[in-house]
């Protein structure tokens, strides 16, 4: 049985050099990525220049200016720093299809059965380190058996213990004694691997198969992937190093200092599997066309985007998948580009409906000095769900509803958003409350569907309603027998009421601030049927108003 084969890639200083990548700044400059935690700003990632300056994670950005008055700082983008490692997860799948991100600063790699294809296991990551170099990324791996001991590998050296100062250890002897004593390398300590360096290319350590329990001994406790309290507890009863771990009784570490120190040691070691979960690959539905000679003439534009439409519906009809939002890219000549975006008022994936929209834009379509790349990209899409167990009546109601060409409706909203905007495509919806104004809301159309039946009111309520118009009637609450209203002077013949409608008081709403109304239907003899109210006064003064007109 073939034995599994780990690597671990790790990125210390990913931030930093992800900021170096888009910035045109010297090789000597030093960068420090800044975050803030806890109100203060922290240092989050650095560059190699700037840790050779003494600076270190989390240390204090004032601290870190008052080592280095001539530091660059950059605000940390977290969502930038995660994109980052995924592309550089995708890019990797070209060593093994079994990789995984380790966010916010590596990932882990099953390259088992594929190391042949680059030379055997040194040869994989020598090309993996080459390729990171080409990237001006710093990058440190680890090979072993398990991910644990990859991952301790990648991020400490075999000789490495870091600052622990217990006072008994050999390596803290007076002074007198340690410089009567030839310096070893650490390797030749009990190490049984030696860490290949490169540090333009960083840091790699090999583990031999089988030999993961020689390579993890000289590594720190921290190489477990433990808290730092419990390595600092375990520090203080001088338990430094993982070899340090094998003669300890199990059951004693894990009712001290909890289970999770016997489980990452058995997952290093391997007697606890630990399997690499990739992620899944998210489909991009996206489609382009290149032309070995400009064009510019509409016929042209539209042809390439029939071809280009066809090829995008076949994708998301594989994925079970339909567009709701595209976005049209077109790419000159002369460096220059033009972004069309459509959408739709339903998911589809049907070429035929989706053409339309395309040839309403299509006049503003700039070719310029001519086009040379068109891309069409869904950037917005849902599942379509192609089957659905229903009962008899539920099918014929869809067979209904398919008869009667209910894409009709969407594809003109999709046409009116395209060619006016979307936000300007609404539809009314009701809303359950008294306050006239508020009796229905504003949707967008592409967005919502139509409401099925709209509940009826308690009392009949106008077809047009405006914001309330001051009307001059004599300074009394009963309705007046002749009034003033858009300069037109008006008698009344039949009045209906009052409908009394008080204002919300949990909300401060400017209209109704004059207080409590009275609404009355009135008739005038010029045939208008106008709804009026009469408001008795509140923060503001009170009166007669118009609110609306009745068909």
């Amino acid at each position: 049985m073939s034995r599994k084969r780990i690597l671990y890639a790790w990125f210390p200083y990913l931030g930093a050099e992800r900021v170096l990548r888009q910035r045109s700044y010297d090789a000597d400059v030093a960068l420090a990525v800044v975050d803030h935690h806890h109100n203060t700003q922290v240092v989050s990632s650095l560059n190699a220049r700037a840790r050779g300056l003494g600076l270190h994670v989390g240390q204090p950005l004032r601290d870190a200016l008052a080592i280095c008055p001539d530091l660059r700082t950059h605000h940390r983008a977290a969502q930038a720093e995660d994109a980052f490692i995924m592309a550089l997860t995708r890019w990797a799948e070209k060593f093994s299809p079994w990789i995984a991100p380790t966010k916010p600063d590596g990932f882990a790699m099953d390259f088992t059965g594929c190391a042949h294809l680059f030379g055997g296991e040194q040869g994989l990551v020598d090309t993996l380190r080459d390729d990171c170099a080409a990237l001006h990324l710093t990058v440190h791996i680890g090979v072993a058996d398990t991910l644990g001991a990859a991952w301790g590998l990648a991020r400490f050296d075999t000789g490495g213990l870091g600052p622990q100062h217990a006072g008994d250890a050999i390596t803290q002897e007076a002074r007198a004694t340690r410089s009567r004593a030839a310096k070893r390398k650490h390797w030749d300590r009990g190490a049984h691997t030696a860490p290949q360096t490169d540090h333009a290319k960083g840091r790699c350590i090999i583990a031999p198969p089988g030999q993961t329990r020689q390579a993890l001994a000289p590594l720190p406790i921290s190489a477990l992937r433990l808290p730092d309290r419990i390595c600092d507890q375990l520090s203080k009863l001088g338990l430094r190093r993982i070899e340090d771990l094998w003669d300890q009784p199990r059951a004693g570490l894990a009712r001290r200092f909890g289970r999770d120190v016997v489980l990452r040691l058995d997952q290093a070691l391997g007697t606890t599997p630990e399997p690499i979960s990739p992620n899944k690959t998210v489909p991009h539905f996206g489609v382009r066309i290149s032309f070995p000679d400009p064009i510019g003439l509409a016929p042209d534009i539209a042809a390439a985007f029939d071809k280009l439409v066809q090829r995008l519906c076949e994708q998301l009809n594989r994925h079970g998948k339909g567009a709701r939002h595209l976005r049209v890219d077109f790419l000159r000549c002369d460096d220059t580009s033009q972004t069309i975006p459509l959408g739709l008022a339903r998911a589809t994936d049907d070429p035929d409906r989706i053409r339309p929209l395309f040839d309403v834009r299509l006049p503003d379509v700039d070719p310029g000095f001519g086009i040379d790349i068109i891309r069409l990209e869904a950037t917005q899409t849902e599942p379509l769900h192609r089957t659905q167990a229903v009962g008899h009546l539920e099918a014929g109601r869809q067979v209904a509803q398919r008869l009667k060409n209910q894409h009709a409706l969407d594809d003109l909203l999709a046409r009116l958003a395209t060619r006016v905007g979307s936000d300007n495509v609404i539809r009314l919806h009701p809303n359950d409350s008294h306050i006239p104004e508020n009796n229905c809301v504003t949707q967008m159309a592409l967005y919502s569907d139509p409401s099925p039946d709209w509940p009826p009111a308690p009392r009949p309520r106008p077809l047009l309603l405006w914001p309330p118009e001051f009307v001059h009637p004599a300074d009394a609450q009963r309705p007046p027998k002749s009034f003033r209203w858009r300069g037109r002077s008006l008698t009344t013949r039949f009045a209906r009421g009052p409908e009394r409608i008080a204002p919300q008081w949990w909300v401060d709403d400017p209209n109704w601030r004059s207080g409590v109304r009275d609404y009355w239907h009135i008739t005038c003899d010029s045939g208008d049927v106008l709804w009026v109210f009469y408001a008795h006064g509140g923060t503001v003064s009170g009166g007669w108003f118009c609110h609306g007109r009745f068909g």
